[in-house]
């Protein structure tokens, strides 16, 4: 397992530290879950974004009967 070492404040420490405290749970699964989750967020945004593009360059719109019976087949 590899570690990785960040410099902060000693009040940030403190904030951080109480902060895990509250949500039972430690300091290294706060940080690794929430840069896990910033990194699924900006991901999704992406995702997004090209999303809605791809729709303005070519847009197509689909019954929500249709779609079931599409994912059916």
């Amino acid at each position: 397992m590899a570690v990785i070492s960040l410099r902060i404040d000693p009040e940030e420490e403190k904030l951080i530290k109480e902060y895990a405290k509250t949500k039972n749970t430690s300091v290294s699964a706060l940080f690794r879950d929430s840069v896990l989750e910033k990194i699924e967020n900006e991901i999704d945004l992406g995702l997004y974004i090209q999303a809605m593009k791809d729709h303005e360059d070519n847009p197509q719109s689909i019954s929500f009967e249709d779609m079931l019976k599409e994912l059916a087949d």
